[in-house]
């Protein structure tokens, strides 16, 4: 389980394909902290810690999760968001975080207003993941709140401390994002849709 607040960017030191799992090694602060089995956070996708070196360490991603997040599109230099799984008993400054992955979304706007930005996000709505205006959401393991929602877009502001500590800096037109919607935003239209089904 996970907050959504990034506690700090690391960098892809190394790629390696074996069959259908990619192993990533991850140059990062937080190196010395962790441990073998350790959950962290990968701009969202949550993946186990399965080996250490002195400043790096390593997770492997299966094929299925590829499939359903940008990891696959990951670079050797690359900066990638990062958070360690939450303690039970510390403040939630985020929200309800799970670090599985929805699906992707793609970029589609970015604007700067009065030292702010906002950014908006196109995905397929026909997965039935909602988002509300005032909801949360998880962009690339950064919990937000959405500002204005339409049926296949929703667009959040960024404040500058954000903006400079995670990888929105880096993102353009077309960026490819993973999104993880409100946990019991998703258990509502679950239950609606069994609801509308009967």
């Amino acid at each position: 389980m996970f907050t959504g607040i990034i506690e700090t960017l690391g960098e892809i030191q190394q790629l390696e394909q074996e069959g259908s799992n990619l192993h990533i090694t991850v140059k990062s602060s937080l190196t010395p902290e962790l441990k073998i089995d350790q959950s962290v956070a990968h701009n969202g996708v949550c993946l186990t810690v399965v080996s250490l070196d002195e400043n790096t360490y390593t997770v492997t991603a299966i094929d299925e999760t590829l499939q359903k997040t940008n990891l696959d599109e990951l670079k050797v230099g690359e900066r990638v968001n990062l958070e360690r799984a939450m303690i039970l008993g510390s403040r939630l400054d985020g929200h309800i975080v799970q670090g599985h992955v929805d699906q992707t979304g793609t970029c589609r706007a970015i604007e700067e207003k009065d030292g702010s930005w906002f950014f908006t996000f196109e995905y397929d709505a026909g997965t039935g993941n909602p988002t509300i205006e005032k909801g949360s959401i998880t962009i690339d393991g950064t919990s937000l709140t959405v500002v204005n929602s339409e049926k296949n877009s929703f667009s959040v502001a960024i404040i500058p401390y954000t903006y400079e500590h995670t990888r929105f800096k880096s993102y353009q037109i077309g960026t490819t994002v993973n999104l993880e919607f409100d946990v019991i935003g998703k258990y509502v239209a679950k239950l609606m849709s069994y609801q509308n089904n009967a």
